[in-house]
C-alpha cells in the first residue's frame, strides 16, 4: 500500500478537542474493502471517511464511511468533516456547497458564515421516516432506568433519515445522566427492532443558550457511546417536527451532546413541516486538529 494522507478533524466541536473526531483519507480509490475496514479498525474513532473520486461525479465526490466493525450507508459528522476536508484540502478553494456522492444518495453540505466569524456546515438530511413505536417497559432495562423516567407525553418510535434510531423522551437530566447500557438487554432488544442505536433526550441542559441534551449509544457499531451523532439527531429534528415537542413551528434549536463522556459537542438543528414532508437540517462547526500519513 501506498502512502495515504489524512487529516483528523472534530467535528461539531464547540472548541478545539471537543466535538466527534474524524479521519479522513483524501485519496482512497486504490484501497480495498478490507484495507478501509482494518484502518478504520486502527483509527478507532466512532467513523472514518475515504475519499475515492477527487473529480466531480454527478456534481458530488464518492465517499465511503467506516465505523471500526462495519460500514455505514450515511451518517451525519462523517459527511461535514469530509465535505470539510475537500473544501480545505482537496481543492483549496471557499466554496458555498459540496456534495457528497454516499449510499444513500447525493448529500449536499452548504458553507454558511456564524456570527463570530467562523462557519458553520450543515447538511440536508433525507426526509424522516417514522416506523415501529416501542413501549417504555422495554427501553427501561435497556438503559438502566426506570419506566416512569421516560415522558409518557412522547412515544418512544424508531425514526431514519438515512440510519434508523430509537428516540426516547426522558423526564429530566439525571435520568439522561445516569442512563447506562445493559448490553444484554440491548442485544436482545435490536433483535426484534430495524433500528440498533438509541438517542435518548430531555429538556434540562449543562448550558443555558442550549435547548435540549442528548446522549447517543450505538454499541451494535462498536461505539459505547457517541460525542455528536448527526445522523441521530436529524431524527430527532423530524421527531421535535411531527410531535410539535417544543410546541412551535419551525424547529431550530441548540442541542448538546457527549458532555458525559468529556466530549462537548454542540449540533444546529432545523426543520420545518408542509404538508406530509418534513424537511430536516444538521449543521455546526468543524475543526482541523491534525494530518499526517498512513504507511
Amino acid at each position: 500500500m501506498n502512502p495515504l494522507n489524512f487529516y483528523i478533524v472534530d467535528v461539531f466541536a464547540v472548541d478545539k478537542y471537543t466535538g466527534n473526531q474524524l479521519a479522513v483519507f483524501i485519496d482512497a480509490i486504490a484501497l480495498s474493502d478490507g484495507q478501509m475496514q482494518r484502518i478504520a479498525k486502527e483509527i478507532n474513532y466512532s467513523e472514518t471517511t475515504f475519499i475515492t473520486s477527487t473529480e466531480l461525479k454527478n456534481g458530488g465526490y464518492d465517499v465511503r464511511i467506516f465505523t471500526p466493525n462495519k460500514e455505514l450507508p450515511f451518517a451525519g459528522h462523517p459527511t461535514l468533516g469530509t465535505a470539510y476536508i475537500i473544501q480545505k484540502e482537496l481543492l483549496k478553494q471557499p466554496l458555498k456547497t459540496v456534495a457528497l456522492n454516499l449510499q444513500v444518495g447525493q448529500i449536499p453540505v452548504i458553507m454558511k458564515p456564524s456570527g463570530d466569524g467562523s462557519e458553520v456546515l450543515w447538511m440536508r438530511q433525507n426526509p424522516p421516516s417514522f416506523d415501529q413505536i416501542l413501549d417504555a417497559a422495554d427501553l427501561a432495562p435497556v438503559l438502566n432506568i426506570d419506566v416512569d423516567a421516560i415522558d409518557p407525553r412522547w412515544p418512544i418510535q424508531e425514526v431514519s433519515t438515512g440510519i434508523p434510531f430509537i428516540i426516547v423522551p426522558l423526564k429530566d437530566q439525571a435520568t439522561l445522566k445516569q442512563s447506562k447500557i445493559n448490553r444484554d438487554r440491548y442485544f436482545e432488544l435490536i433483535e426484534k427492532t430495524q433500528a440498533k442505536e438509541i438517542l435518548i433526550f430531555c429538556r434540562e441542559t449543562y448550558a443555558p443558550e442550549n435547548d435540549l441534551s442528548v446522549r447517543v449509544f450505538a454499541e451494535s457499531l462498536g461505539i459505547p457511546e457517541d460525542p455528536a451523532t448527526g445522523s441521530a439527531n436529524g431524527c430527532l429534528a423530524g421527531y421535535l417536527v411531527k410531535y410539535a415537542y417544543l410546541g412551535n413551528q419551525p424547529v431550530d434549536v441548540r442541542v448538546e451532546q457527549g458532555y458525559e463522556i468529556g466530549r462537548p459537542s454542540l449540533l444546529l438543528l432545523q426543520a420545518t413541516k408542509e404538508q406530509d414532508t418534513i424537511e430536516v437540517s444538521v449543521g455546526g462547526k468543524v475543526l482541523m486538529v491534525a494530518k499526517g500519513e498512513f504507511i
